[in-house]
């Protein structure tokens, strides 16, 4: 008589991987030219090992796509490089500079190089051919991503409306588009900041080093802490000074705040955010501070 375990139950953690990978496989199989928008940050780096683990022991069968804003960490594009380097795929950068000089878009002074960001990925896009984008949005970061299914469809404009959201009962997943448009993809959209960081624990990934607590010259403004560089000098009455910091998101380091902590290893980031009352982007990321519906009115 064979012995069945009807009590054996994945782990939420694998519960989330089974799922992402099967998100993976669907838009592979369904999509002609698909894409994974890689920033070389946390998200997009477990989103990167989900995809690897979904074709193994093949090659990732779409590249990556980086938005370089120009103003983007050091550490993270060094990961990013040693990313692409170990599976051998191959990366588009679409950079904002490259953008503005060619009039795809305006820089008006005023205009952060983050938001210019949504006309130059939108341009590549066109001009590559891709059908489906891969973006690391999960639902517990934003009101706007909360309100996105895992295929989230883009007219022919690029834009998003959220009133013309597909059904996705039972995990299936309408990919029919007409020509011109495309369907981001989020296989991230069930994780949390929290679940992100048990599983770069349980995998060991490597990520940015700046996740990490370190010593950075900082000033404050608006509230939070930001880099002092020579794209982000002081104003009149802010004051750099070496802090003891880590990052929780990365981004355009213009508008990227950093937070006072001591958090060195996987396990005491863990601690440190399962009692984070603030999500990363309402702490960390000026950009999505202008508005209530910021996030909202550039995916429009």
């Amino acid at each position: 008589m064979t012995e069945t375990h009807a009590d054996y139950q994945l782990s939420q953690l694998d519960q989330l991987e089974a799922e992402s990978i099967h998100i993976f496989r669907e838009v592979a199989s369904e999509f002609e030219k698909p894409v994974l928008m890689f920033s070389g940050g946390k998200d997009s780096i477990v989103m990167l090992r989900l995809a690897e683990k979904a074709f193994y022991p093949a090659k990732l069968p779409f590249p990556l796509l980086q938005v370089d804003t120009g103003y983007d960490f050091p550490e993270v594009l060094a990961t990013r490089d040693n990313w692409v380097n170990r599976l051998g795929v191959r990366l588009v950068v679409a950079s904002v500079e490259e953008a503005i000089k060619n009039g795809v878009v305006i820089d008006d002074g005023k205009t952060s190089r983050n938001r210019m960001q949504t006309g130059t990925l939108l341009n590549a896009i066109e001009e590559e051919g891709f059908t489906a984008a891969f973006g690391g949005g999960r639902r517990d970061e934003e009101k706007a991503r909360a309100k996105e299914r895992v295929y989230s469809h883009r007219d022919e404009f690029g834009q998003w409306d959220p009133k013309m959201q597909r059904p996705e009962l039972w995990s299936l997943y309408n990919g029919r588009i007409h020509q011109g448009e495309h369907m981001r993809i989020f296989p991230l959209s069930n994780w949390t900041e929290l679940d992100i960081w048990h599983y770069l624990a349980q995998e060991g990934i490597e990520i940015p080093s700046i996740y990490f607590s370190h010593q950075r010259k900082v000033f404050e403004r608006d509230g939070m802490l930001l880099t002092e560089s020579e794209f982000n000098p002081c104003k009149p009455g802010e004051v750099a000074e070496e802090r003891t910091v880590r990052f929780r998101t990365v981004g355009d380091l213009t508008l990227t705040g950093c937070v006072e902590s001591t958090a060195s290893t996987y396990a005491e980031i863990i601690d440190e955010i399962a009692i984070a009352r603030v999500t990363e982007r309402g702490a960390t990321r000026g950009d999505d501070r202008f508005s209530e519906a910021a996030m909202e009115d550039r995916k429009k």
